[in-house]
């Protein structure tokens, strides 16, 4: 069994808002790329729940390769990373000057799939915390024929039959299928695990396999649908009113007063 576990390094979103608050996040002058050179990278939160997810289905007794891909440039810190966590292989796409969008990114996960065997089951993040999107994992469900269940936050393998419990607004859900499969992971999986200092050691040793776009897809494919065309932090405007009273009791009644005269409750 080969499980493929899609991962994305992304600007650390605590910092990226840190930033904002104090109002240093600046963009360049095309106005897309921020300013951030001093803001650390890391693996996709939703990602590294997606890692564990599979990390999960081992500890239960599966047995299955487990490869870590990624698109960008200077990935070896992140796929080093995914290593340490348990990646058996670590690969890493090279977009070249493409621009990225959900449906090319797509496009270069489903090509590499199909070009090194397949894949039984395709583990990814619900989302990415940059741009918050979530459609990289359906379009790659689409492109491979295959089944997707989103938002899980509990997966199940027997041998080739998925239980995954979702989390919906209205309460867990609980579907089963068969593979090959596409999964979104949510963070409802709980806490992901630290690698040790003896599974980064080794994991040191690890080089990840490089692949161009290019190899993998011919130009028509590397194609952005939608082209992200500026990116700027808005405005935010905040007015606070400080009610004033003989005492708590009073300040409270005041309090009620106005949020039923502004029919809030």
């Amino acid at each position: 069994m080969r499980i493929v576990v899609c991962v994305k390094e992304v600007l650390d979103p605590n910092a990226v808002n840190n930033y904002v608050l104090a109002g240093n996040l600046k963009f360049a002058a095309d106005g897309k790329t921020p300013e951030a050179a001093a803001v650390p990278r890391l693996i996709n939160g939703f990602d590294e729940q997606a890692m564990e997810a599979a990390l999960r289905l081992r500890d239960a007794g599966a047995e299955f390769t487990l490869v870590a891909v990624s698109i960008g440039q200077d990935l070896k810190d992140l796929l080093k990373h995914c290593a340490a966590l348990g990646a058996d292989e670590i690969v890493a796409i090279d977009p070249g000057s493409t621009a990225l969008d959900g449906q090319v990114i797509a496009n270069l996960i489903s090509a590499y799939v199909k070009s090194s065997g397949g894949a039984d089951l395709i583990l990814c993040g619900r989302q990415a915390s940059d741009d918050d999107q979530g459609v990289v994992p359906i379009l790659i469900a689409e492109q491979l024929g295959m089944a997707v269940a989103p938002l899980a936050r509990a997966v199940e393998l027997n041998g080739s039959t998925l239980k995954v419990t979702r989390a919906t607004p209205d309460g867990d859900e609980v579907v089963e299928g068969q593979t090959p499969a596409v999964i979104t992971v949510s963070n409802e999986l709980g806490t992901p695990r630290f690698p040790s200092a003896k599974a980064k050691m080794a994991a040191r040793k690890m080089a990840p396999t490089e692949l161009a776009a290019s190899s993998l897809l011919p130009a028509d494919k590397l194609q952005p649908l939608v082209v992200l065309t500026k990116q700027f932090v808005p405005e935010v405007q905040g007015n606070c009113e400080f009610i004033s009273g003989s005492s708590p009791a009073d300040i409270a009644q005041q309090l009620l007063t106005k949020l039923r005269s502004e029919k809030i409750i």
